[in-house]
């Protein structure tokens, strides 16, 4: 079914123009001068076409209607662009049942008026991609950004600026139900991090006690600033694939992961799999309960505990390695000592960033009370 556009001038004459998907009648032989697809929200798609009305003197009626195209009405605006100061809009209205409006504009000349018209349009809507390759030496990254756009929203453009909020314009053809891929940027040589990661809360204390090996989680750390090449723009969401450069002019797949929106400053982080080569056991070497406060009946209602955590680490790599511990401690709490510093994430979660050397054993203890248990 062929899906239409409407526009009508009415003033003296009326003749049509097909341009592909929709139909325009006017006065003139109005094409789309410009059309820009903007994709800056990633909720909706604004749309802003340019075309060229011929005015008669005085009042002139505008219809615009639409049949099988996605266009929220509700958003439907035009801008007097030749002559601003002396065309007006005077009204607008929507006829019942239909998918049309009508505005009134008054001339007070017979003119070529430039006018443009924006919508925001549904069914049309982009994804953002990654691809990451590491050198062998995992200290860097060449990452692309690729936008794949989809049109499935009854209109075709034949030819449209497309715009993101960040990295290359791109001047295409976009027909419905056509999904289209283009290369956004390209950073070369972004310096990264390789990080080894063990959440307390996620994996398993003891590794003797789990039947295979406890895999360690792995990710490329790198900085959404001008050092490491970017810094200009926030980095949106989506998928990646991450590579690694095996020496021989090939790459291994390492997997795939999610980049999260990054603002400028931040840091973003690309997990590339688990690594079997360090071996972390953690103990609870104390808990018990202290300043113990018991109701009229004797049963305890308030505590605070007293507890020791012992974590060891074995690096079995040939090579350094840098490892965070996320530990987790819950309610009210107050450090007594600790052997390595750390960061509190917030009031529960706290981080120890830990340099290890190859072949090499270290060992965290840190003891802790815990206030007002229930």
């Amino acid at each position: 079914m062929k899906r239409m556009l409407g526009f009508t001038v009415i003033a003296s004459i009326l003749f049509f123009v097909n341009v592909s998907h929709c139909r325009t009648k006017l006065v003139a032989l109005p094409e789309r001068a410009d059309t820009v697809i903007r994709l800056d929200n990633p909720n909706s798609t604004l749309v802003e076409e340019e075309r060229v009305l011929t005015l008669q003197k005085g009042t002139n009626q505008v219809d615009f209607s639409w049949t099988g195209v996605s266009i929220d009405p509700d958003s439907i605006c035009i801008k007097i662009l030749t002559h601003p100061k002396e065309v007006n809009i005077i009204s607008v209205s929507y006829p019942p049942g239909e998918n049309a409006l009508v505005w009134q504009i008054y001339s007070p000349q017979p003119y070529e008026e430039r006018i443009r018209i924006s919508y925001l349009l549904k069914n049309i809507d982009r994804l953002i991609t990654y691809k990451a390759i590491a050198n062998k030496e995992e200290t860097k990254i060449d990452l692309q950004s690729f936008l794949v756009l989809r049109n499935f929203s009854g209109e075709d453009f034949s030819q449209a600026k497309i715009l993101l909020d960040y990295g290359e314009t791109f001047e295409k053809q976009v027909l419905h139900e056509e999904t289209r891929q283009m290369l956004l940027l390209t950073r070369q040589n972004v310096p990264i991090e390789k990080r080894f990661t063990f959440d307390a809360m996620v994996l398993p204390w003891d590794p003797e006690k789990v039947q295979g090996n406890v895999g360690i989680p792995v990710t490329y750390v790198a900085k959404n600033d001008k050092k490491s090449g970017f810094g200009e723009f926030a980095l949106w969401n989506g998928k990646a694939r991450i590579f690694q450069d095996d020496g021989h002019n090939s790459t291994i797949f390492l997997g795939e992961d999610n980049l999260n929106f990054t603002p400028v400053g931040d840091k973003f982080s690309l997990y590339t799999g688990d690594s079997r080569d360090i071996v972390i056991t953690q103990r609870k070497m104390k808990d018990i309960k202290i300043n113990v406060k018991k109701n009229n009946s004797g049963s305890i209602v308030l505590y605070d505990t007293d507890e020791i955590m012992k974590i060891e680490i074995e690096n079995f790599k040939d090579a350094p390695a840098n490892l965070t511990i996320v530990e987790n401690i819950l309610g009210q709490w107050d450090m007594e000592e600790t052997s390595h510093q750390y960061e509190k994430e917030d009031a529960n979660i706290l981080k120890f960033n830990l340099n290890l050397a190859p072949k090499a054993k270290q060992t965290i203890i840190y003891h802790y009370h815990r206030r007002n248990v229930r």
